[in-house]
C-alpha cells in the first residue's frame, strides 16, 4: 500500500462528497451577487476574530459579539447565504472529522 496513492484517493473521495459539492455549487453561487459575498467574508472575518481572541484568554468587546449577532441574523435572512454558510460548516465538519482521525494515527506514532 503506498501512502501517497491513499491520500490522493482520499482527496479524490473528499472532491466527490456531497458535503464538498453543495459546499462549492453555493459558494460560487453567492460569489456572483458581490454584496453577498462581502457579507459573508466580513461575518467569517468577524468569527474568526471572535475564536481568536477566546484562544488568547482576551475579553470580547461587546461590539463584536453585536457585529457577529447582527451579521448572523442578516444572513440567517437570506437562503442563499444561510445554505452556504450551513454547507460550509458541514464541509468543515467533514475535513476536522477526516484530520481528527490521521491525527489519531500521528499520536499513536509518537
Amino acid at each position: 500500500m503506498n501512502v501517497h496513492d491513499e491520500a490522493h484517493n482520499l482527496a479524490r473521495a473528499i472532491k466527490e462528497s456531497p458535503e464538498y459539492k453543495q459546499y462549492i455549487e453555493l459558494k460560487e453561487s453567492a460569489s456572483q451577487n458581490e454584496e453577498l459575498a462581502a457579507m459573508i467574508n466580513d461575518f467569517r472575518a468577524r468569527q474568526i476574530e471572535m475564536q481568536t481572541k477566546q484562544m488568547m484568554g482576551e475579553e470580547l468587546g461587546s461590539d463584536l459579539m453585536e457585529q457577529v449577532q447582527s451579521l448572523s441574523q442578516i444572513i440567517m435572512k437570506d437562503p442563499l447565504a444561510m445554505q452556504y454558510v450551513q454547507a460550509e460548516a458541514r464541509f468543515t465538519l467533514l475535513v476536522n472529522d477526516v484530520f481528527g482521525i490521521l491525527g489519531e494515527v500521528i499520536q499513536l506514532g509518537k
